[in-house]
Parts: structure tokens; C-alpha cells; sequence
């Protein structure tokens, strides 16, 4: 007779993966610790996932699609370039696993880091250039900005913000915050409203 499945296997797994990516990295967490962490056998983490990278895949998949939920829900319905920048600066610092993707932070990614092809982060960048050009096609961006000049320029900033508390010390959170809008602001002013 078959084990019943367990609830939400692939969600725990996931859960578990992440808590250990966090606190030990991703070159140092075990299968059978991911389904000690899950409260399940070792054996049934390899039937929801055929390897350990794949468990690595998924978090990031899971963690893109949580971010872009965030931002969408702080930036609300048709959002300005600055809000948008903002809420994507925002849902990114409260983000613990998508920041160390940004980063390419070997510490929490391992080895997968210099393991990815330059695809990924055209890709990204695609995005924002894509986001850049529909808004200024809506007429919410001057038609004289360069959107890949403009998506560089941001992502650059998104990236030093990201990573300016392990060069310049512990930020605190209005600090923080100070920043995100100042570069909110600049984003503004390429704006037509």
C-alpha cells in the first residue's frame, strides 16, 4: 500500500529550503536536511524534485513570483515610474532570498552564482527596459529618455542600495527609506506627470 501524500509536501519543501539557504547557504544544505526541516522523509523531497538544484530552481522561481506579487500590491493599479521604483526597492529589502539573487550573493546561492549564463540578467534587464517602454508608450515617461539608458541607470542604483549596507555598515530602516525615495525622486523627473 502507498504512503498517503503529505499536505502541502511541495510548499514545506520549499518552506524548509528556503529557511536553509538563508542561514547556511545553498552549497552547504542537505536533502536530508531540507526534509528534516519539512518533517518528511528524504525520499519524498526526491519525489517532488529530481535534485538538490532543482530545489534551487524552485525557490527562485517561487521568490520572483512573490516579489512581482509584492510590488504590484504596494505599487498598486497603474503606478508611476517613481512608484514603481519604490515598491520594487521596497518588496527587494524585505526580500532576504530575492536580494541575495540580485546580488548574486555566493554566500546564499553557492556555486549556482558563477554556474548562470549572462541570459538571466539580460533578461532581467529586458524586463525593466520592456516596463520603461510601455510606460513611456502610455505617455508616463518623456519620449526623449532612453529606456535602456534609464533601466540601467535604475537597476545600477537598485543594486548599489542592495548591497550598501555590507560596504557602509548597518543601515537603519528610515535611512533606508530616505534613499529609496530620493531615488524615487530622480526617477520622478523623467516622469510627464
Amino acid at each position: 500500500m502507498p504512503r498517503p501524500l503529505v499536505p502541502d509536501r511541495r510548499r514545506r519543501i520549499l518552506d524548509a529550503a528556503e529557511h536553509l539557504v538563508l542561514t547556511a547557504g545553498f552549497d552547504a544544505m542537505s536533502v536530508a536536511a531540507i526534509a528534516h526541516g519539512a518533517g518528511i522523509g528524504k525520499g519524498a523531497v526526491y519525489r517532488e524534485f529530481a535534485a538538490k538544484q532543482d530545489i534551487l530552481d524552485a525557490l527562485l522561481e517561487r521568490g520572483a513570483a512573490r516579489l512581482a506579487d509584492d510590488v504590484a500590491r504596494l505599487a498598486g493599479v497603474d503606478p508611476s515610474l517613481s512608484t514603481l521604483y519604490r515598491a520594487t526597492a521596497v518588496a527587494l529589502l524585505d526580500d532576504d532570498l530575492m536580494t541575495a539573487a540580485f546580488l548574486d550573493d555566493a554566500g546564499v546561492l553557492g556555486a549556482r552564482v558563477s554556474a548562470q549564463p549572462p541570459a538571466r540578467y539580460r533578461a532581467r534587464h529586458a524586463r525593466v527596459v520592456a516596463t520603461i517602454r510601455d510606460l513611456q508608450e502610455r505617455g508616463r515617461i518623456r519620449r526623449d529618455v532612453d529606456p535602456e539608458g534609464l533601466a540601467l541607470a535604475l537597476s545600477s542604483a537598485t543594486i548599489g542600495l542592495l548591497s550598501a549596507a555590507s560596504v557602509l555598515g548597518p543601515l537603519d530602516a528610515a535611512r533606508l527609506e530616505s534613499a529609496i525615495d530620493t531615488i524615487g525622486r530622480m526617477a520622478a523627473t523623467f516622469e510627464t506627470e
